[in-house]
């Protein structure tokens, strides 16, 4: 019997146990699987809480359908049939600019209509079809490819909200490549964005015409989905049916090499054995684990940073609020001045997350630009969100439900050069074969990618473990 040792609970490491048993049994290997957590609960950044009749999410409040890596993951746990779509009108995404509420433009029509870009701005973007593509030598910031492709405008407007709503990150640091490589790779295949944006049409209006669900286009591709009791129903329905072992409330503090395997020493003094270990913790702790074991890949670990959040709940009553809340929410330019990096219209995306005649709004505060902002006091945060909801949703009354949650490291920054730092990580694991990272530090942050990367994680073990066997 090999053991396994997966550091780290949240969805990465509790998909990547899973995906090893799964993978284990269809290829006959016996394996034995121990999941060690620092926290006392499992989920990582996933938790769904449930107060006075709202449900608010600590961390993610769902995953894109139009991957089909999480929905197998569901099928498999058999809990596809609780699964929850957000409703049809949270497509209505709208940006926050200049004083006013714009809706992202859904077509070209819609666009040309739009006055969150000016016709001097339009103009611009529509030049981007005579842009000559950049060549693929080395890596480019996302604010020196939307200047260079589409205009200041549009890096502003478009770019910059985009960015800080997914990252919560600066796009004059982050990488085109790493954190958008469907882009770069369409500017590399077609020539620009543009002219990939009219070739791939085609494709989308074979899909609706086949009567496929095809995500406006001024979001991103897939339809935003959950469960009724929240994102957190995915982590533990994996947890429920692991084999292995969930060791809670424990940090590793170090991993030490020992003949044949590891040795995982805990905050406690324990020592755990392990024939193999995965970790998927954050970049930072794992580079504190792994030194003296190999400090090479420590020191590339702790170049990748990440930024904090403060995610801000209110509940009001319905009819104190004049506002349509019919859509999705919106994202705030950098360029505005406000607090927060947006809202998200909660309620209005997923029924139950309010009680009857009751809404729940969402606020994003922080991020690679405000890092500052998680120090603040609650009564501090409290006050500079409610100052922009009234600026931009017109709510002037306080809120009769408020819970705030801090993330001093929410979501790792894909900063210039994070492609090359990660063959410099492989190519330092390379005599390593028994140590595998996983996680949301690499290569994608959502749902989907942690447990596409958690798959991928598991392939690799089975696969040593079928060389070691033979």
């Amino acid at each position: 019997m090999t053991r396994i040792a997966i550091v780290g609970a949240g969805i990465s490491g509790l998909a990547t146990s899973y995906a090893i048993e799964q993978q284990a049994k269809q290829t006959g290997l016996e394996v034995e699987t121990l999941v060690v957590e620092k926290e006392s609960r499992i989920g990582g950044k996933i938790l769904s809480v449930q107060e006075e009749g709202f449900l608010c999410e600590w961390g993610p409040n769902g995953f894109l359908d139009n991957k089909p890596m999480t929905l197998d993951l569901c099928r498999q746990l058999q809990i596809d049939q609780q699964l929850l779509r957000s409703d049809d009108n949270a497509r209505k995404r709208f940006i926050y600019s200049e004083q006013i509420l714009h809706q992202m433009p859904e077509n070209g029509s819609a666009f040309l209509k739009s006055k969150l870009i000016s016709w001097p701005g339009k103009l611009r973007l529509a030049g981007e079809m005579v842009i000559p593509k950049r060549q693929p030598e080395g890596d480019e910031t996302l604010a020196d490819f939307g200047r260079r492709r589409l205009g200041g405008e549009a890096l502003n407007k478009l770019i910059s909200p985009m960015v800080s709503g997914i990252f919560a990150g600066d796009p004059e640091t982050m990488s085109l490549k790493s954190c958008f490589p469907r882009i770069y790779e369409l500017e590399q295949e077609y020539g620009g964005l543009i002219k990939a944006m009219l070739r791939l049409a085609k494709k989308k209006r074979a899909e609706v015409k086949a009567g496929k669900a095809v995500a406006s286009a001024a979001g991103p591709g897939g339809v935003l989905t959950s469960f009724s009791d929240g994102i957190q129903e995915l982590t533990d329905g994996v947890a429920a049916v692991l084999s292995g072992k969930v060791v809670a409330g424990h940090a590793v503090i170090k991993i030490e090499q020992k003949q044949g395997g590891f040795l995982l020493n805990l905050d406690d003094g324990q020592q755990l054995e392990a024939d193999m270990v995965v970790t998927a913790a954050p970049a930072y702790a794992v580079a504190n684990m792994l030194d003296g074991l190999n400090d090479k890949s420590s020191t590339i670990l702790r170049q990748i940073p990440y930024a904090t959040m403060n995610v801000i709940c209110f509940g009001y009553q319905q009819e104190r609020i004049a506002f349509d809340l019919n859509g999705f929410g919106y994202l705030i330019p950098k360029a505005e001045g406000c607090h927060t990096l947006g809202t998200l219209w909660d309620s209005s995306i997923f029924s139950n997350r309010a009680p009857e005649g009751m809404v729940l709004l969402r606020s994003m505060m922080g991020g690679a630009a405000n890092s500052a902002a998680i120090d603040l006091s609650e009564e501090e945060v409290k006050a500079r969100t409610m100052n922009d909801l009234k600026q931009i949703m017109r709510i002037d009354c306080e809120p009769d439900f408020v819970k705030i949650f801090r993330h001093r490291h929410a979501i790792p920054q894909y900063t210039r050069g994070h492609a090359q730092r990660l063959q410099e990580l492989e190519d330092s694991l390379q005599d390593s074969p028994d140590l595998i990272l996983t996680g949301n530090s690499f290569y994608g942050v959502g749902l989907n990618d942690c447990v596409h990367a958690a798959n991928q994680a598991a392939a690799k073990v089975v696969s040593r473990l079928g060389k070691k066997k033979k």
